[in-house]
């Protein structure tokens, strides 16, 4: 399933975006690039000074993991092993604030990660990211209720496409059926944040 998280406008004579703008949380891609250092992590091509790497770290709750002797020179294992999934998935959400990108694409980004990191990475998302378009690849329905627009695929091909909320009105639609597999709490939730997003948005 894929949503498309949109909070500005396009610009048609702003179409295309260079590749720096665009930043992408792949679970797996992403968690093979981990070496050297912990800032050269955070900042590959140095070009951020230590007090922005500093205010990265602390908005996604990751700087006491910094805060041994060594500091942002800490040394960072081969895939990122001495350290948890979840903080591996938060320094790639550092990277992303760090660079500004007006453009974030999130590959289930936190499909193996604790609840309370689930939670700390989807706060960070809308507050951080509230001016950014937010492509979400995503199977946890809660992360992408709030969404714009859901894209649902099926077999390959585009079974639905618009507004979580609408989406929902369909009784036989295809979200409705993956919404209503929760169960009767859980899916009375999901519709009441699609709902209650859909009118703030229509306003």
């Amino acid at each position: 399933m894929r949503v498309e998280k949109k909070t500005q406008k396009p610009d048609p004579c702003r179409a295309l975006f260079p590749i720096s703008k665009i930043r992408t949380n792949d679970q797996e891609k992403l968690l093979q690039n981990f070496l050297s250092f912990f800032c050269r992590n955070l900042d590959p091509f140095e070009e951020y000074k230590d007090a922005a790497l500093w205010q990265a770290l602390e908005e996604v709750e990751l700087k006491d993991i910094a805060s041994g002797p060594l500091a942002l020179q800490a040394e960072v294992l081969a895939g990122g092993s001495n350290y948890s999934v979840g903080q591996r998935q938060l320094i790639c959400l550092a990277r992303a604030i760090l660079r500004n990108n007006k453009i974030l694409v999130l590959d289930e980004a936190t499909a193996n990660v604790d609840p309370n990191t689930d939670a700390l990475i989807q706060q960070t998302i809308r507050t951080r990211f509230a001016d950014c378009t937010v492509l979400t690849v995503a199977h946890r329905l809660h992360t992408i209720m709030d969404s714009d627009r859901v894209l649902v695929m099926s077999d390959g091909l585009v079974g639905e496409f618009d507004a979580p909320h609408i989406l929902l009105q369909r009784p036989k639609g295809l979200f409705r059926e993956m919404v209503n597999a929760t169960g009767p709490q859980e899916s009375e939730r999901l519709m009441r944040i699609a709902k209650d997003t859909f009118e703030l948005n229509s306003t």
